[in-house]
């Protein structure tokens, strides 16, 4: 059988922690910054966890 391939995609947006958690950027901090609020740019910078539907995608993708 042969090896099963990570998604390279997958494997540029999102960081594996040590505990083995999955961390992602959030959505909306791209462009067109100037109009949003300052207080939503600074929650918007952290990174937050995969909802566990997409966390099993997720692994499946990486090959974890």
């Amino acid at each position: 059988m042969p090896k099963m391939k990570t998604d390279r995609g997958a494997a540029k947006r999102v960081k594996v922690t040590g505990s083995g958690r999955l961390r992602r950027r959030k959505q909306n901090r791209a462009h067109i910054l100037e109009k949003k609020s300052s207080t939503r740019k600074r929650r918007l910078a952290r990174e937050t966890d995969f909802s566990p539907g997409d966390e099993k995608t997720v692994r499946r993708m990486l090959g974890l």
